[in-house]
């Protein structure tokens, strides 16, 4: 069997979901607007890997246009918004882009990113997430949801293929 290590080495792409994973799931409620917070590891992480030459994109049920236009300032390329059957948004993607199974990492909490998750090349989770997900997981990050799991996750597969610290790095 192949470790997820192994698997890391073939990814190109980033996909993510946002609550839960990129937040901590929390909704907080301010005058009729949503409110969620993302860690400034993961947008640090993000950007990086923007820069090392992957794809990021996010795809997610919700519809926040706060966090899309917060997402796309870090460079992400697509957020895919109110993704509700986010499996045919990842094969749509998968097909404009050109991308294989192997080549994607999808990063997912719930059972809405469950069939995404049984297609990607590497499944990968928080800690917290529902246990479904854990079991079909190839990696559960040590952290939480909103708590630089998407950090840790991609920091692993760029120092894997040795893009994590490099010159470029102090290049912004």
């Amino acid at each position: 069997m192949i470790s997820y290590k192994e698997k890391l080495n073939k990814v190109t792409t980033f996909m993510f979901d946002v609550d839960g994973v990129l937040t901590n799931g929390d909704v907080m409620l301010l005058h009729n607007d949503v409110v969620r917070t993302l860690n400034s590891r993961d947008a640090y992480a993000l950007q990086y890997a923007v820069k090392m030459g992957f794809n990021v994109l996010i795809v997610t049920g919700g519809n926040s246009q706060d966090v899309k236009d917060r997402l796309l300032a870090l460079g992400v390329q697509e957020v895919h918004l109110s993704s509700f059957n986010k499996l045919n948004v990842y094969n749509e993607i998968k097909e404009r882009l050109g991308l294989l199974d192997e080549e994607i990492l999808y990063m997912g909490d719930d059972i809405p990113d469950y069939q995404v998750m049984q297609h990607a090349g590497v499944a990968a989770c928080p800690q917290d997430a529902a246990v479904e997900i854990k079991h079909i997981s190839d990696y559960q990050s040590p952290f939480n949801g909103g708590r630089h799991c998407v950090r840790d996750i991609i920091e692993q597969t760029l120092r894997v293929q040795e893009k994590w610290f490099s010159e470029s790095a102090f290049e912004w």
